[in-house]
């Protein structure tokens, strides 16, 4: 049976989101803490040191995040339910998508309108909202499930009219 057919799909999609909050607010309470945070990095040690050291730890937490929604998954992750979970980036308008292909191995959208990098603006982050989202998204599918990858060119956050998000799924990859 194909993934696209799977009548469990639904259910464990649910199963991996629940009990999350959308992504929007979970990341303006993240950028109200490390703001601070980040100020005093920047302050001690500079603007480049600052800024490598909150990317390090927060492609750590990315990963992290990808390997608990993978454990909350019931049957294991596959594309298919990778997409799903794209309710949680996209819930109380966050994004204005136009999805491009959505299939077993390729998930493919453009981002036309991005509330995150919105958000960091008006909390004055937009220096660093590249590290506070766009840089989460390859690491976090990785975490998710080593056999998916993201291609990106461009985002929004760093000027572009959209994002283009190209997701792979290779099923002969290493899982671990």
């Amino acid at each position: 049976m194909s993934q696209a057919a799977d009548p469990d799909r639904e259910e464990r999609s649910k199963a991996a989101m629940a009990g999350e909050i959308g992504i929007l607010a979970r990341r303006r309470i993240e950028a109200g803490i490390i703001a601070p945070l980040y100020e005093e990095m920047r302050e001690r040690l500079g603007e480049e040191q600052a800024q490598a050291i909150l990317d390090a730890a927060i492609r750590k937490a990315a990963i992290a995040a990808g390997r608990n929604f993978a454990a909350k998954t019931p049957g294991g992750t596959d594309l298919r339910s990778f997409q799903d979970l794209q309710a949680l980036w996209t819930q109380d308008d966050a994004l204005e998508i136009e999805v491009l292909k959505a299939t077993d191995t390729e998930f493919d959208f453009d981002v036309h309108r991005c509330r995150y990098a919105e958000s960091y603006r008006q909390m004055r982050l937009g220096a660093i909202g590249h590290l506070l989202s766009c840089n989460r998204d390859g690491v976090f599918c990785t975490g998710y499930d080593p056999r998916i990858t993201l291609e990106r060119k461009q985002t929004i956050m760093d000027g572009a009219s959209h994002c283009t998000f190209r997701y792979r799924f290779d099923e002969d990859g290493d899982r671990t």
